[in-house]
């Protein structure tokens, strides 16, 4: 099950790096570094 969703999760990441360039994708990447800093602190 975990397995699954790490495989969707990177197969769609390396459909959007191929469309977008790093500095437009580096907001979205990030917004998730912030997002997993504040679940693990609270």
């Amino acid at each position: 099950m975990l397995d699954d969703i790490k495989k969707t999760l990177w197969a769609t990441a390396d459909k959007l790096r191929a469309n977008m360039d790093a500095a437009e994708y580096k907001h979205l990447v990030l917004g998730l570094i912030f997002v997993k800093y504040i679940s693990d602190t609270f």
